[in-house]
């Protein structure tokens, strides 16, 4: 059966950090190029990060850059998301995607909430 499990998100104060871990199944998940995203009440899903399927290279959208950290265990399947340096406009529902040409798979999403 194909999943797409996230964990890893809650509640922490700003500045604080959070390691996101999506874990897949039913696939070939080394051959995916793997995303996060994320969606804030009231706003559009956006981008966050991006790790290739080849040579791990990564990309980030500019307000994460330097904070932000995606990287991929595909002996286990996962990718993550290390966010450090969190701030309230990071407050959001986090979601794994899976891409490989026309296919894409999607998490069910994890919260993250950033607040003192």
């Amino acid at each position: 059966q194909l999943q797409l499990v996230e964990s890893g998100g809650g509640l922490v104060q700003p500045g604080g950090s959070l390691r996101l871990s999506c874990t897949a199944s039913g696939f070939t998940f080394s051959s995916y190029v793997m995303k996060w995203y994320r969606q804030a009440p009231g706003k559009e899903r956006e981008w966050v990060a991006s790790i290739s399927n080849i040579a791990s290279s990564t990309n980030y959208a500019d307000s994460v850059k330097g904070r932000f950290t995606i990287s991929r265990d595909d002996a286990r399947n996962t990718v993550f998301l290390q966010m450090n340096s969190l701030k309230p406009e990071d407050t959001a529902v986090y979601y794994c995607n899976a891409r490989l040409n026309h296919l894409t798979y999607w998490g069910q999403g994890t919260q993250v909430t950033v607040s003192s």
